[in-house]
């Protein structure tokens, strides 16, 4: 299979023996190749596609024209499904673990955009995040991600001191309450603003615009200038890629390091696709 998008980068990675690793930049994202997504594959792609995803937070593949089982078979490669409440209305009938993500001239909300970590309200938030599009607009659609290891790396041992070992309430109500079925329950949940991944070892901050409401163990005041800080903080060009979609892209991404921003600036035009995400733990 012909990837297009590896050689419009300058740089591929060695180390993989049985795929390509093209890096965006220096900090997130790498696009591979050189692996069918369509069809099953082993275990020893397994394993460089979960090492490559450790390594870069998120990756990207193109022309990968998966279907419901596809995705599914790839999701089992990082781990179980999470299913959360808020998505059962969006459910693909016999895989509720997929989603559909569709925006189109009737929409009045589109899921992500503003910066967050998927479902860091759950009490053990996903892990990561699988999105295939198969209907692109014309133009726009991107997304963007940034590296909380990059974003809490920046920051000054003045402020790591401060904010080490303080906890924050995330809020499904803050992300879904205006458009679930009225009534549904939603999870609420207390998670530390800096978490360590369970893989690298690394601190990435944990804390959102689209979830979190308030630091705890401080003043109202106190909680709401650290967090203003801390959401525009995350928000530097220095630790972000951006991906420009195509048809049949799929991305992957780690929520536990990493938060994501979907860009609506192609309204009325469609863009659309399924997502699954994959269990994660209690963040500590």
């Amino acid at each position: 299979m012909m990837d297009v998008a590896i050689q419009e980068h300058t740089r591929t990675e060695t180390g993989y023996r049985h795929i390509t690793v093209a890096p965006l930049n220096p900090t997130i994202g790498a696009v591979v190749g050189g692996v069918d997504l369509t069809v099953p594959f082993g275990e020893d792609i397994a394993e460089e596609l979960r090492n490559v995803l450790a390594e870069h937070m998120v990756i990207f593949f193109h022309d990968q024209p998966i279907d419901f089982d596809a995705h599914r078979r790839l999701a089992a490669v990082f781990g179980e499904a999470h299913v959360a409440p808020s998505t059962v209305p969006w459910q693909v009938p016999g895989y509720p673990e997929i989603t559909k993500m569709h925006a189109d001239a009737t929409s009045t909300y589109v899921a992500g955009e503003d910066w967050h970590s998927d479902m860091s309200c759950d009490p053990a938030p996903p892990m990561g995040s699988i999105l295939y599009l198969h209907t692109l607009p014309s133009l726009g659609g991107d997304t963007v991600f940034s590296s909380m290891y990059a974003a809490y790396d920046a920051l000054s041992e003045g402020m790591k001191a401060r904010i080490a070992g303080l906890r924050a309430i995330h809020d499904g109500m803050k992300a879904f309450g205006d458009i679930v079925p009225e009534g549904m329950a939603l999870p609420r949940s207390s998670h530390p603003v800096v978490r360590t991944h369970p893989v690298t070892g690394r601190k990435a901050l944990y804390v959102n615009r689209s979830y979190t409401t308030r630091i705890e163990g401080v003043s109202e005041r106190e909680s709401d200038a650290l967090l203003a800080f801390l959401n525009e903080h995350i928000q530097n060009p220095m630790f972000q890629c951006r991906f420009t979609w195509a048809q049949h892209s799929i991305a992957i991404w780690d929520n536990r390091c990493g938060q994501h921003m979907a860009i609506w600036d192609y309204f009325p035009q469609v863009r659309s696709g399924y997502r699954i995400q994959i269990k994660g733990e209690v963040p500590v």
